[in-house]
């Protein structure tokens, strides 16, 4: 008998195997989820957003429908796939919210700090986000890892589980990725 972890994943593998309808029949099984993700990441934005919570989740879905073939392992991957879309809807849309306001010396948002405070300033947020695809094209695994922790405000547990890595290696790439972005992030202030 399957729980209902179990009826998640083997729809989304489905959905990732090209079933529409394995798509269409996971959503109303993990809307409330994917609302409770929306909500933290609105929750720390600073000051009131004009992006609702609904909308959020919209545009995610309909992201996720415009994948390719996406290879879910399981829930957390998928729910870990969709945090980091919020993340970049979100740095999307403060860049258009933004645009012509950049620069200005932008101090780097701790990344000590996380995930007790706010989300850095719009200007910050899409700074990270530049420092971060950079990062990416060097190193996809330490970008993961900090749009996991940073964005979304996993712990080193919760990440492993999600990339199947140890938490030793997680903990290593976490502090080469987090100095490197510091570094990238001062030469540019």
């Amino acid at each position: 008998m399957y729980t209902r972890e179990d009826a998640v994943t083997v729809l989304l593998r489905d959905w990732g195997r090209g079933n529409a309808d394995a798509g269409e029949a996971v959503i109303p099984l993990i809307y409330k989820d994917l609302r409770e993700i929306a909500r933290y990441h609105l929750r720390r934005e600073r000051g009131p957003h004009t992006l609702q919570q609904t909308a959020l989740i919209h545009e995610v879905y309909l992201r996720l429908l415009n994948q390719r073939a996406p290879a879910w392992e399981n829930r957390d991957h998928f729910f870990a796939t969709a945090g980091i879309l919020m993340r970049r809807i979100l740095v999307d849309y403060a860049r258009r919210r933004n645009a012509g306001k950049r620069g200005d010396g932008l101090a780097m948002p701790s990344l000590d700090a996380i995930p007790e405070t706010a989300m850095p300033e719009a200007r910050e947020l899409m700074a990270v986000a530049d420092a971060l695809a950079d990062l990416e094209r060097f190193d996809p695994q330490k970008a993961r890892i900090v749009e996991f922790r940073f964005f979304m405000g996993l712990s080193m547990e919760e990440i492993a589980a999600a990339t199947d890595l140890s938490v030793r290696t997680i903990n290593r790439e976490w502090t080469v990725a987090r100095a490197w972005l510091h570094a990238y992030l001062a030469d540019r202030a």
